[in-house]
């Protein structure tokens, strides 16, 4: 799955696309957010995906949330 994001500092300001394209992970997590199936993402948004392709986003996604540190700040 990782193989399907890559970061390129030369698109989109090194924000993580699926590779070999210009679509951003974070368009099609906000597609997903909206209650679109993967198939309408496909026919509608992006023909050139595969189903891997979504689930390498939400895998990204998630494998970001594992590492992020949460600092909770206490109440004044």
């Amino acid at each position: 799955m990782q193989k399907r994001i890559e970061i390129n500092p030369q698109i989109h300001f090194g924000k993580p696309c699926i590779a070999g394209t210009r679509i951003p992970v974070i368009n099609v997590l906000e597609l997903l957010s909206e209650g679109l199936s993967f198939e309408e993402i496909i026919q509608d948004y992006y023909p050139d995906l595969k189903f891997e392709d979504i689930r390498a986003c939400i895998n990204y996604a998630i494998n970001i949330l594992k590492v992020e540190d949460i600092h909770i700040k206490e109440p004044a």
